[in-house]
């Protein structure tokens, strides 16, 4: 079975002038999160791929009807994100480039964007088949030749599946608590399945500012867990607190110092929250913790 035969089935011929596209970000920061992205943040992963910096890219996708879209996952492989009809494009300076707001947060996650010497990039119009929506994160196909050819027409190569899984690979394996160092805009597109064991989490947490070196303890327990206050810095960039207000949000990391067991009663969790402060000197001016 090949991708073109799957795409016949589902009423879409490869001579339809079909490109494929196996996305793999440069930039180390986006690449990490990429298919978290591509899973949980749809609306951020079409705005990367609606524009291409590449001059030779853009053009294949100015005669392209269909984009087939992929990331990279093992060598010479490829999963599955989805297939997207091509409507037309238009013009973008660099300054409206950099004003959509997807641009903008995308870039949180490193993406270097518009770069070059062009005064103008195409943004292209690009709607997802619902048809085909079933196979995302789980259709793997093998990537022929080169990786670094990372985009071929349907109708010149044979994209040999390899596996239709049952569950989505897109989304990683759940970290333990103890190896999370997360950036302050990987908490907007944290796969479904991570923010549902992070709701049953309460315990201690730790942000720190990288560029003024300074860092804020915080607890959580009760309804929020470190969940709801997590989701609460990302929609604000501060969570109400004095000194973190003062912080630029892409600046900061976010880890856990301990989880409780739910024995511990709120008071209890509070004391050890004022044992972190004090082993880790984040009261202000040392900190930015206000008390």
């Amino acid at each position: 079975m090949t991708l073109s035969e799957l795409l016949q089935e589902n009423g879409i011929e490869p001579n339809q002038r079909v490109l494929v596209m196996r996305h793999t970000p440069k930039e180390p920061d986006l690449k990490r999160n990429f298919q978290s992205i591509a899973e949980t943040r749809p609306e951020l992963f079409n705005a990367y791929q609606s524009t291409q910096s590449n001059k030779t890219k853009e053009d294949q996708m100015s005669k392209a009807l269909y984009l087939a879209s992929f990331v990279g996952h093992e060598p010479q492989r490829a999963l599955f994100v989805g297939v997207f009809k091509v409507s037309g494009s238009r013009p973008l300076s660099r300054r409206a480039y950099w004003k959509i707001r997807a641009h903008q947060e995308l870039r949180s996650h490193g993406m270097k964007g518009f770069t070059g010497g062009r005064a103008a990039i195409l943004k292209f119009k690009l709607e997802e088949l619902k048809p085909f929506q079933e196979w995302k994160g789980k259709l793997i196909v093998e990537w022929p030749g080169s990786e670094k050819a990372w985009s071929r027409w349907a109708k010149d190569n044979t994209f040999e599946v390899r596996a239709l899984l049952e569950e989505s690979r897109l989304a990683k394996a759940m970290p333990d608590w103890t190896e999370i160092v997360w950036r302050y805009s990987e908490l907007g597109s944290l796969p479904r399945s991570w923010e549902d064991r992070m709701s049953q989490w309460r315990g201690i947490y730790f942000i720190y500012d990288a560029v003024r070196k300074k860092g804020y303890v915080g607890s959580a327990y009760g309804k929020d867990n470190i969940l709801g206050r997590w989701k609460k810095y990302w929609t604000t960039g501060h969570g109400g607190n004095k000194h973190l207000r003062k912080c630029k949000s892409e600046n900061l990391i976010f880890s856990i110092l301990e989880v409780d067991s739910h024995i511990r009663a709120p008071d209890e969790i509070i004391k050890r929250e004022a044992s972190w402060k004090k082993r880790l000197h984040t009261m202000y001016p040392d900190g930015l913790n206000a008390n």
